[in-house]
C-alpha cells in the first residue's frame, strides 16, 4: 500500500474555510493532484466537480507546476469556483483511464453530485479532455477544451455531451485545424447539435489560458446537468478576444494559499474530519461549523459532560 501524503492549505479571509490538498501517491498507478474543496463543504452537501487537465507546459513531477495556470491559480487570484477541483498532474500525455480513476477516487472519498461532472483542458489538456469525454461521455455534464485536437479513434461520444470547443487562429504551437479535424469526425457521426466552435481571430495560443479566469465560463458548465433530460447545450454565452482582454480585471492577487503542517487538517486520507480546538471554542460552536452534533463529537472522541476543552486539542468531527 502506498502512502498517502496530504499537504493542506488554507486561504486567506475570503475563502477562510476553504481547503486544497496536494495529493500524492493517493490513487494506485494514478496520477499526483491537487483537490481543492470550496469553503461550505461538507459530506450532507454534494458539490459538482471540475476537473482541469493542464497543457505540456506543466509536465512532469513537480505538482507545484500546476498552479501556474489554470483553475488552481485562478482560485489563488480570488475567483470563486463552486465546486471541487481536481488538478492532476501528467508526465505525457493524458490517459483517460487514468483519469477516470481519478474521478471515481473522488467520487468514493467525497459528497459529489454525479450529476454535475465537468472536464476542461487547454492544448495538451484540450487534447485529454476530448479524448476523455470521448472514451466516457455518460460521466460527462459538460467540457470545454482549448487549443487542442483529438488521439481517440471514435470521437463519436463527443456527439452526446454539451461541449465547447475554442482555439485561436493565430495559434502556431497547435494549428487550429486540429480542432477542425475533431469538429469534421463530429459531423461525420451525424450530430453536432451540442457543440459551440469558436474560432478567435488574432488570438495565440497562450491567451486563451484567460478563459479559466472567466466566472462566465464555470457558469457556463453548470448549467449542464446529465439530469437534462435532452442534454441540450447552453448557447446564450460568448467568447471574444474582448471578453479574453477583461479576464483579470476583477481578479487580485491576495488569496495566495498559505501552507499548514498536516497536523493542522482537518481531513484525512481514510475520510475522517478533524478539528483543532482555538481559545473560546464551545462544543456547540465546533457542532454547528462542522455540521454535526454535540453528542456525535463526544462519542466520537470519548469525551464526557465535564470534561475541558483546550487550545490545540484535535477533536474528531466526523
Amino acid at each position: 500500500m502506498k502512502r498517502f501524503l496530504f499537504l493542506w492549505f488554507v486561504m486567506l479571509p475570503m475563502f477562510a474555510s476553504a481547503q486544497l490538498f496536494a495529493c500524492k501517491d493517493v490513487v494506485e498507478d494514478g496520477y499526483d493532484f491537487w483537490l481543492y474543496l470550496p469553503d461550505d463543504y461538507n459530506a450532507y452537501n454534494p458539490k459538482p466537480v471540475v476537473m482541469f487537465l493542464h497543457g505540456r507546459s506543466l509536465s512532469g513531477e513537480n505538482l507545484a507546476l500546476v498552479r501556474h495556470y489554470g483553475c488552481i491559480n485562478a482560485l489563488e487570484r480570488g475567483l470563486c469556483i463552486d465546486a471541487i477541483v481536481v488538478a492532476p498532474q501528467a508526465q505525457h500525455a493524458w490517459d483517460p483511464a487514468k483519469v477516470d480513476k481519478l474521478y471515481e477516487w473522488v467520487r468514493a472519498h467525497y459528497a459529489v453530485d454525479t450529476n454535475r461532472f465537468y472536464v476542461v483542458g487547454m492544448s495538451m489538456g484540450g487534447f485529454g479532455t476530448l479524448d476523455f469525454v470521448a472514451t466516457y461521455p455518460d460521466k460527462v455534464a459538460a467540457a470545454m477544451a482549448l487549443c487542442g485536437g483529438a488521439t481517440a479513434h471514435d470521437l463519436c461520444g463527443l456527439t452526446e455531451v454539451p461541449l465547447w470547443i475554442i482555439h485561436g487562429m493565430a495559434d502556431r504551437a497547435v494549428p487550429v485545424g486540429r480542432s477542425e479535424k475533431v469538429v469534421q469526425a463530429m459531423a461525420a457521426c451525424g450530430d453536432t447539435s451540442r457543440l459551440i466552435f469558436n474560432k478567435i481571430p488574432k488570438v495565440n495560443h497562450t491567451r486563451l489560458a484567460r478563459v479559466f479566469y472567466l466566472e462566465q465560463t464555470y457558469d457556463w458548465l453548470f448549467s449542464h446537468t446529465l439530469a437534462d433530460s435532452d442534454r441540450t447545450v447552453n448557447k446564450s454565452f460568448e467568447m471574444s478576444d474582448a471578453i479574453l482582454a477583461d479576464a483579470y480585471n476583477k481578479l487580485e492577487n491576495v488569496n495566495r494559499l498559505v501552507v499548514k503542517d498536516f497536523a493542522s487538517s482537518p481531513y484525512n486520507y481514510d475520510g475522517k474530519k478533524y478539528y483543532i480546538v482555538k481559545k473560546g471554542d464551545t462544543l456547540e460552536q465546533i457542532a454547528v461549523e462542522n455540521s454535526t452534533t454535540v453528542s456525535i463529537i463526544r462519542k466520537l472522541n470519548k469525551l464526557k459532560k465535564n470534561d475541558r476543552l483546550y487550545a490545540g486539542k484535535k477533536l474528531r468531527v466526523r
